[in-house]
C-alpha cells in the first residue's frame, strides 16, 4: 500500500503483516528536508526508525514528494533525496529512495517511443540519481485524464483495457491493445532519451473515478480497475515481467477538495461498503 505522510496509526497497523509499503515525504517538508541533514535525519528517526526494525513495517520505497510541479519545489527534490539516503544510511536502514511524478514530467508519448521528459534540467539529474542508487522512478498513470483530454481520438475501451482496439507504434513496431502500456513506454523512452535505460517503473498511482464527471462511472471503473489489476502481472509491449503498480484509491474521499471526480476514486466509500465489485 502508499500513505502520502507518515501516520502512526497505520504504520503501527501495519506492523508483522508483510504488507510492503511505499511512504511519502509530504511535499511541505521538502525545503526543509533538502536544506537541512538534521532534519532528515530526525525524520528518519521519529517516522522510519521506530518502524523499520523493532516492529518489522515492510517499506519498500520512500517517495520525497508527490506530483511537485512548482519549479522552485522541483529544485529540492534531488537534495532532499540526497539528505533522506544519508540519514537512512547512517541509521543502518536500507530502504530505497525515488520521488513520484506526474504524468505530464513526461511529453510526446505519442508514438510511445517519442517519450522524453519535459523539463530535461529537473529529471535527468534525478534519474541519474536513481541509477545510481537501483531505485525505480515512480510515476502517477491515469488513462482516465488521457482519455477525458481527448476522447475523439481515444477509444473508451482502449482507456478501460477492452479488446477490439490496436495502436501501432511506427517508431518501434511495437503493437499496444491499452493505453494503459502505452503510456509506461513512454515513460521507459524517456529514461532511455536521459540516458538512464536501466531505471526501473513503478506506477505509484493508477484509477478510474465512479463518479462526479466525463466517463466516471462504476461500471467504468470496475473495467479499468479490474482490468488493471489482471494486466500488470505481464508488464507492457516494451517491457515484459511484474509491473509494480498501485490502485487509487482504497477509498472515496467524500470531504477532497476540487473537481468533483476527485471525490470518488476509491474501491470503498468512507462507510467500508465497496464502492463497485473488484476482485484482487
Amino acid at each position: 500500500m502508499r500513505i502520502y505522510a507518515p501516520e502512526t496509526g497505520i504504520l503501527r497497523a501495519l506492523a508483522g503483516t508483510g504488507i510492503g509499503l511505499v511512504m511519502d515525504v509530504p511535499n511541505e517538508n521538502l525545503t526543509a528536508m533538502a536544506s537541512s541533514p538534521p532534519f532528515a535525519a530526525a525524520w528518519v528517526k521519529a517516522n522510519v526508525q521506530p518502524y523499520s526494525s523493532s516492529s518489522g513495517v515492510s517499506f519498500r520505497y520512500i517517495a520525497v514528494g508527490n506530483e511537485v510541479v512548482d519549479s522552485e519545489g522541483q529544485k529540492n527534490i534531488l537534495p532532499a533525496m540526497k539528505n533522506l539516503a544519508g540519514a537512512l544510511a547512517a541509521s543502518g536502514i536500507g530502504i530505497k529512495v525515488s520521488t513520484a511524478l506526474r504524468f505530464d514530467a513526461i511529453t510526446n508519448t505519442f508514438p510511445p517511443s517519442n517519450g522524453v521528459f519535459s523539463d530535461p534540467s529537473f529529471m535527468g539529474p534525478v534519474a541519474a540519481y536513481l541509477a545510481s542508487t537501483g531505485a525505480p522512478l515512480l510515476v502517477n498513470v491515469y488513462p482516465y485524464f488521457a482519455y477525458v483530454d481527448n476522447p475523439r481520438d481515444i477509444q473508451l475501451g482502449y482507456a478501460t483495457f477492452q479488446p477490439g482496439t490496436t495502436v501501432r507504434d511506427d517508431g518501434n513496431g511495437l503493437v499496444y491493445t491499452n493505453l494503459f502500456d502505452a503510456m509506461v513506454d513512454s515513460i521507459y523512452a524517456a529514461l532511455e532519451d536521459a540516458g538512464t535505460p536501466g531505471v526501473g517503473v513503478v506506477v505509484s498511482e493508477s484509477g478510474w473515478p465512479s463518479a462526479g464527471g466525463f466517463a466516471a462511472t462504476a461500471e467504468n471503473a470496475r473495467r479499468y480497475n479490474q482490468g488493471l489489476i489482471g494486466h500488470v502481472g505481464g508488464g507492457t509491449p516494451k517491457k515484459a515481467g511484474p509491473l509494480e503498480t498501485y490502485v487509487f484509491a482504497m477509498f472515496n474521499e467524500n470531504q477532497k477538495t476540487g473537481l468533483e471526480t476527485e471525490k470518488h476514486f476509491g474501491l470503498f466509500n468512507p462507510d467500508k461498503s465497496p464502492a463497485y465489485s473488484i476482485s484482487f
